[in-house]
């Protein structure tokens, strides 16, 4: 099939390689031109503008966003809803919060346009191992959009399916990112729990090369933990902060909202936000507060 992909970083430039891969024709565009190069030279057709893009394909269309959450996407929603014709598909598998999802499904059809939402995870491994997609929209829609799933997928029949109807990809992806929060932290703080018994002198890559074969808690995150592992050196040389693209964040008030208890995710979430912080005022308070009610020796910086 043809489609343009409109967003050519490193996840959206590995699915148009994957794609093109595949036999589809793929009209990329990007708003960096080395980008554009890239995908021309694997075998794409380069668009500098939207505009150019939608003019390289033939109607009905297929669009794809590979675009960061928020301002990005919706200036992009914004451009192609004036720019496509009645018909036309337009596909977001960036990670936009599922209420935001929802609203474009219901602009795109007010103008006469289809919508679907894929939460894509892989990241830099997708190109050669396949993106995991969890597909939201019409059935009909998602039909249409098969061969290029099936390219995109680990196999065309697994690692990606349709879970409901404008907004459910999204959501499941969302979710998925709160429970990878919750995994990440359980690695890194049993791993660092080893690594303070200096008696022992454990040896993190040891254990984690250990736990990859035959333990119950082995998985590809082990996999890239033990890879991380192979050079402390370079490890030690990373700055202990944490960032957050919102999935988490989305997860755990959403738990709120359905009272459904959470725990794991809420406070790997919290480590997240309290490795930001540079001057934690709350450590400090909590240190005057037992110097004001024990006579607490504190330290000074």
């Amino acid at each position: 099939m043809q489609l343009g992909m409109v967003g050519l970083g490193r996840m959206g430039g590995n699915m148009t390689t994957r794609l093109v891969r595949g036999g589809h024709r793929v009209v990329g565009q990007a708003r960096r031109q080395e980008l554009i190069d890239a995908a021309v030279a694997l075998g794409a057709t380069g668009a500098a503008t939207l505009p150019a893009l939608v003019e390289a394909l033939v109607p009905p269309r297929t669009v794809w966003l590979m675009l960061p959450a928020g301002d990005a996407t919706e200036s992009a929603l914004r451009e192609l809803g004036s720019l496509l014709s009645e018909g036309d598909l337009i596909v977001d598998g960036g990670n936009s919060y599922y209420k935001d999802t929802v609203r474009h499904a219901s602009e795109a059809s007010g103008q006469g346009l289809h919508f679907v939402d894929v939460g894509t995870s892989g990241g830099i491994w997708g190109l050669e191992e396949g993106y995991s997609m969890m597909v939201g929209g019409d059935a009909d829609d998602v039909a249409r959009l098969r061969p290029a799933l099936e390219t995109l997928a680990p196999a065309p029949d697994a690692g990606w399916g349709h879970v409901g109807g404008h907004g459910a990809g999204h959501y499941v992806k969302m979710v998925h990112n709160g429970i990878e929060y919750g995994l990440m932290e359980a690695y890194a703080e049993g791993l660092a729990v080893l690594d303070a018994k200096k008696e022992y002198g454990i040896d993190l890559a040891q254990v984690t090369r250990i736990w990859q074969r035959g333990s119950v808690i082995r998985s590809w995150l082990l996999d890239l933990t033990a890879d991380a592992l192979k050079d402390r050196a370079k490890l030690d040389q990373i700055a202990p902060f944490v960032s957050d693209s919102g999935e988490g964040r989305w997860t755990v008030l959403e738990s709120l909202d359905l009272n459904v208890s959470a725990p794991v995710i809420m406070l790997a979430l919290e480590r997240r936000i309290r490795s930001r912080e540079s001057d934690p005022l709350v450590d400090k308070l909590l240190a005057a507060m037992r110097q004001e009610f024990g006579g607490h020796a504190v330290k000074t910086e």
